[in-house]
């Protein structure tokens, strides 16, 4: 008689009527491919703005160079600073399926608003309208655009962080096949990403600079509704996260830290005999943040059960404390990724950009050369660079996850170095042409001396962005992955802020006509470039001192 077959079930998860979910009709690739097509158009639609955002700011709405350079940098840190929100609603409240479906609709309708801002002058351009008409009807303009704009930051700030953990949790960790699966997902994630914004920003900025800032808008609107259809589709295959009957998990780090704090002036004697008694020196990192373990004891001596924390709710704690020094020291990354969009692209305009004749290629579309050496790189990491360096470390993803970042962030200090050659060369060329006080004109010298950086920033992003993401989803507890994700955003965001404030800092010290000078053939970008590189070099030392000491939270992925 044949024995019958046994559908296996995966832990944790349900199906989209909360029955028990089965391996074999769920999640994997059939289910990432949705998630991922569906991020595909949101970063279509979120560099459809942002990479050509200071051209729009300098062009229709006037703003100067440096101004212009703080608000894109102020809007992009509020952007990946937002998904910390995000990810605590849809961890605590809704759950990342309906935080994606309600973001995708804020989302939607904030790139609604954005196209009728953008088309707001072409209703005003009547012969019979009067000065003051056509200052309020820009004033209306401006304040449309700034709320449309922050409207898509929020719709972003819930869709980011959730989208990318629900499309990690359809693999499950647990089984050897899908947990090779999972640390190759974040690979072709961030390879479908970049292959969107590729494509953003060599055909949106043609259409923004030549044709209409309103269709430049309206096309990732209509991407955002086809995204949000493509993602209604996958529903039935999706596996859905099981929220346990335990505490919040907010709560439960929380009240550790509290709990150490009320303990502050234990004795240590009485923190190593409650440790013997829990038996917890076995633990290889109890003896980091030694100051936790005070989370053991109870103050009043009553060790009743919810009295006290646990061992496992003081290493949760621990955890999550040892992510701070890697953020902290990503922040020097982060600050160079800013520039991509800002003064790599303000560089690109003033440079011959012909690429035969009669065509130029828009600045802003210098970006995508960096999109399209992670598109080349990533196969090639995935399928050369991890079998081979797995064969000699034994490690599933061919380098550990701390590895991986420091040789990006190694990658975007020459990076910067590069840059300020360069600059230091279009700023020569400038003075041997007679053309300093001529910014209008185009230098004679070709925007292909600039590919370099770019192609390099892409690379860097290979490992450190990946990187980030993979570990920061990794690392927190396993309730806690949204906001994990949130946390690698978050140092996009401060890395953002931290740009436009000494670019704010610098402007004042060297006043307009210094290193932001409107005028890009009197400022000293290169001086700016050259300090990045000396703090990246900076952040990178500090980085690898607290990377060696690092303890992973899980033994699978050291």
């Amino acid at each position: 008689m044949d024995t019958p077959l046994v559908l296996e079930t995966v832990d944790g998860a349900v199906d989209y009527k909360g029955q028990p979910v089965l391996r074999s009709h769920s999640g994997g690739w059939r289910s990432a491919y949705f998630i991922i097509g569906v991020e595909v158009a949101e970063r279509f639609a979120y560099y459809g703005i942002s990479s050509n955002l200071i051209t729009y700011l300098t062009g229709p709405l006037g703003q100067s160079t440096a101004t212009a350079a703080e608000n894109v940098n102020a809007w992009s840190g509020t952007a990946s600073l937002l998904p910390l929100l995000g990810a605590f609603v849809a961890d605590s409240f809704l759950g990342r399926y309906r935080t994606i479906l309600i973001a995708s609709l804020i989302y939607i309708l904030g790139l609604g608003l954005l196209t009728l801002s953008a088309m707001l002058p072409s209703l005003s351009t009547s012969d019979y309208v009067d000065t003051n008409m056509l200052h309020s009807s820009h004033q209306l303009q401006v304040i449309l655009f700034f709320f449309s704009l922050y409207l898509v930051a929020v719709g972003q700030g819930g869709h980011q962080p959730c989208v990318q953990a629900f499309g990690a949790d359809q693999f499950d960790g647990l089984d050897p096949e899908e947990c090779k699966a999972k640390s190759s997902f974040f690979n072709w994630w961030y390879f479908g990403v970049s292959g969107g914004a590729s494509v953003t920003v060599f055909v949106l900025s043609y259409i923004q600079d030549n044709v209409s800032w309103g269709l430049g808008f309206g096309i990732p609107c209509i991407l955002m509704v086809v995204a949000l259809g493509v993602f209604l589709l996958g529903t039935r295959t999706y596996r859905y996260s099981v929220k346990g009957d335990e505490k919040s998990p907010f709560l439960r780090i929380g009240r550790v830290f509290v709990a150490a704090v009320k303990n502050w002036w234990t004795t240590p004697l009485a923190i190593d005999i409650e440790e013997e008694d829990q038996a917890t020196l076995w633990h290889h990192s109890s003896k980091q943040f030694k100051f936790l373990n005070k989370a053991l004891l109870s103050p009043d001596g009553l060790k009743e059960e919810g009295n006290i924390c646990t061992e496992s709710e003081v290493e949760e704690a621990k955890a999550v404390l040892r992510l701070v020094p890697i953020w902290v020291t990503s922040l020097g990354y982060a600050v160079v990724f800013a520039q991509i969009s800002t003064f790599f692209t303000k560089q690109g305009a003033t440079m011959d950009r012909t690429i035969f004749p009669g065509f130029n290629i828009p600045a802003a579309a210098l970006q995508f050369f960096t999109g399209l050496s992670i598109i080349l790189f990533i196969p090639i990491y995935d399928r050369i660079f991890v079998p081979v360096a797995r064969a000699f470390t034994s490690n599933h993803s061919g380098i550990t996850m701390l590895q991986r970042i420091g040789i990006g962030m190694l990658l975007s200090a020459i990076c910067m170095v590069v840059a300020a050659l360069v600059e230091m060369k279009r700023l020569k060329t400038a003075q041997e042409f007679g053309l300093v006080d001529m910014p209008d004109v185009t230098i004679p010298m070709s925007v292909w001396w600039l590919v370099p950086q770019y192609v390099l920033a892409g690379i860097a992003d290979v490992f450190t962005m990946v990187g980030l993401q993979e570990f920061f989803y990794d690392q927190v507890p396993i309730q806690l992955r949204s906001v994990g994700l949130a946390l690698y955003l978050s140092i996009i965001g401060v890395g953002s802020f931290i740009s436009s404030f000494l670019v704010t800092v610098i402007e004042e010290a060297t006043g307009r006509d210094g290193w932001f000078a409107d005028n890009l053939n009197r400022a000293h970008l290169d001086y700016f470039y050259w300090l990045l590189a000396g703090l990246s070099a900076v952040a990178l030392a500090a980085y690898l001192y607290f990377a060696k000491s690092y303890i992973y939270n899980r033994r699978n992925t050291t």
